[in-house]
């Protein structure tokens, strides 16, 4: 039961504090945290599918 609580809990404080965390990574690294993830995802749909094509 703990194993589904405490990710839950994770996923929900990340929710509640998105912009906080998002212009706290703003300030240090100039840089939006948005596009990162969009870059992440975009990476691994391209790494999947390439392992899928070969």
């Amino acid at each position: 039961m703990i194993k589904f609580i405490i990710p839950a809990v994770i996923v929900f404080l990340i929710v509640l504090f998105w912009e906080k965390i998002n212009e706290t990574i703003y300030k240090k690294f100039k840089v939006k945290i948005n596009y990162i993830i969009a870059i992440m995802l975009i990476a691994i749909l391209l790494i999947i599918s390439s392992l899928l094509y070969y």
